[in-house]
């Protein structure tokens, strides 16, 4: 169940954020009806088409011009993408735990992002943070023992 609501607000902070996109709308309306399940499986499809259709890499390095504004936690980066004409930027990190949400939180606040819609437990994390350039909504999520935080940032 507390995956179920993760799942509804990363759909809801996506629409509300690219709500110009229905294709955006549909997808994660989608996503979310299919179920966690299949939502923690298709993250890598959810962003994308968040992202208006940006390819994600899987080769462990991030987009170039992912900003340097936005700190990431610690971990193995397992990729990232970015939107055309920068109109946004992924990045996903394997952690040790899921439990690092919270260290992400804080790097985020100590760079100036203002947190709403914060919720974690010990196998997930969800949150959206702002700050005067971008937007970054960050989820943790565990997918048979495996935590990884998928971050989507959009300029402001």
């Amino acid at each position: 169940m507390r995956r179920t609501l993760i799942a509804a607000a990363l759909a809801a902070t996506l629409t509300a954020s690219l709500s110009a996109c229905s294709v955006v709308d549909n997808v994660v309306e989608g996503a979310v009806n299919e179920g966690v399940e299949q939502l923690s499986g298709g993250v890598e499809g959810l962003v994308s088409e968040a992202l208006g259709g940006a390819e994600l890499t899987t080769d462990g390095s991030l987009p170039e011009s992912f900003p340097a504004g936005v700190p990431l936690v610690p971990g193995t980066v397992l990729g990232g993408g970015t939107g055309p004409n920068n109109s946004g930027w992924a990045a996903r990190i394997e952690l040790t735990s899921a439990t690092e949400f919270t260290a992400a939180q804080k790097l985020l606040e100590d760079a100036g992002f203002s947190g709403s819609g914060i919720s974690s437990d010990p196998s997930s994390g969800f949150g959206t943070f702002t700050s005067s350039a971008y937007t970054v909504t960050l989820t943790v999520t565990t997918t048979d023992g495996v935590a990884v935080a998928t971050y989507v940032v959009t300029p402001r």
